[in-house]
């Protein structure tokens, strides 16, 4: 059962490993604890409570690694041994309401969001710890409790008559590979036919960007018929509001072209009995948008003209931990998500705090900041204006990536180091 909550409000980062890995099959089970969070509050005042506790069969997560990560996110899972206190996994995401927390309305009053995380189910008692941090680096919010085993209250749900669903993509058994879920959201049972087809054009534009291309052997891609009683998404700035599968919208925090849900516990209740690691949802809508958070989900609109490059955009944020290379010309926006006396923990932008941890090695014998006047399209250098910010924060080339323009062939050469350091972390017995 869960003995005990304890709210404080520090904690260190971990993201180095330990001298020596740690064995799965001696500390886990082949089974998923899912955990359900409520992160709540408002600016400088957010606080993290436990929802919830279930089992699943089988745990599609990685093996190995597991007592570090590549990019540290905005938040991070830490599982504990509760005898040795020895970290015995960690993993590292972003969330919405973390976004949220930058906003005005976040100022005036206090709301609360749900959140899920997956972690292999231990084999003895543990602790689980999450911390939110904010844009300093610096804890703001985190909570501990003690996970038991055999504890009768956490959920065991029938998970033998799962969603329909069809494997688009598969190279082998989730125990070594990279399972993808990609769920339908405003697709009535009779459109599923067209939700097939979008979820197959989405492995394909993700498929066709490299290093994807050449790792597609790594991944295992999987449609769900996750059905809505109404056709479409919700259009709030066009007064249409729409039942469906996990109620996601545009205009969130008010900017129109961005797509989110915040029914995350429902879009986890459909992928039971699912293999499942990372999360694309497809909008059955045409207006443009979409939103991507690290480790989160992906949800992009399926019949919009630019469908293909959005959806790999945003699922650079997602798997990647990508991100936005673009800027908005004529003054400095969301000013307050990269301070510019931070490293960003992003590896694709740089405020030169620290900029050998970010592309540094890959370069030499440029100008920092580099000249975009004379700049070849694809030149890798560290051009100003990036991370929303003109001024300040910077990127790794001045047109040519995917994560600066739709247009744009495909991922820049840093993106793709980055997306490549992912894919061994996940399939490789040891990445150190």
């Amino acid at each position: 059962m869960i003995k005990k909550i304890i709210l404080s409000t520090a904690i260190a980062t971990i993201t180095s490993p330990l001298s020596a890995s740690v064995d799965f099959n001696k500390f886990f089970c082949d089974s998923t604890l899912r955990i359900d969070y409520i992160f709540s509050g408002k600016s400088g005042a957010p606080s993290v409570s436990v929802d919830g506790l279930e089992y699943q069969p089988g745990w599609a997560g990685r093996r190995h690694n597991l007592d570090y990560v590549p990019f540290d996110g905005n938040l991070q899972v830490l599982v504990k041994d509760a005898i040795s206190g020895d970290t015995i996994y960690l993993n590292s995401y972003s969330s919405l309401f973390q976004e949220w927390l930058h906003t005005p309305e976040s100022k005036m009053h206090p709301v609360a969001m749900e959140n899920t995380f997956l972690v292999p189910a231990p084999r003895h008692e543990a602790d689980v710890t999450v911390t939110l941090y904010d844009n300093r680096r610096n804890p703001m919010a985190t909570v501990t409790h003690r996970v038991t085993p055999d504890d009768i209250l956490i959920r065991r749900p029938d998970t033998s008559a799962s969603v329909e669903h069809r494997y688009i993509h598969k190279s082998g058994s989730s125990k070594n590979k990279i399972d993808v879920a990609i769920l339908a959201e405003g697709y009535t049972i009779e459109e599923m036919d067209s939700f097939y087809i979008h979820a197959e054009k989405a492995v394909e534009s993700i498929l066709s960007h490299e290093p994807f291309k050449s790792r597609a052997n790594e991944f295992n891609f999987v449609a769900v018929a996750s059905p809505s009683k109404e056709s479409g998404v919700s259009v709030p700035k066009n007064g249409q509001w729409k039942d469906t599968a996990f109620s996601s919208h545009y205009s969130t925090f008010y900017s129109d072209r961005y797509l989110t849900t915040t029914a995350v516990k429902s879009i986890h209740d459909v992928l039971r009995g699912i293999p499942y690691e990372h999360i694309i949802i497809l909008a059955n809508e045409y207006e443009y948008g979409g939103g991507g958070i690290f480790n989160f989900y992906t949800l992009t609109t399926a019949r919009n003209p630019q469908f293909w490059p959005v959806v790999a955009h945003e699922f650079g944020h997602s798997f990647g931990a990508l991100a936005d290379e673009y800027f908005y010309e004529g003054g400095d926006v969301m000013d307050e998500t990269y301070p510019l006396d931070i490293e960003p923990w992003e590896p694709n932008i740089t405020t030169l705090v620290d900029f050998k941890s970010k592309w540094h090695d890959m370069v030499s014998d440029i100008k920092i900041p580099t000249p975009v006047q004379g700049a070849s399209k694809g030149k890798l250098g560290v051009f100003e204006g990036g991370g929303y910010r003109t001024h300040g924060v910077y990127r790794p080339v001045d047109v040519a990536c995917r994560m600066r323009f739709n247009d744009a062939d495909g991922f820049c050469p840093v993106c793709q180091r980055a997306i490549t350091t992912l894919i061994d972390f996940y399939v490789n017995d040891d990445n150190r």
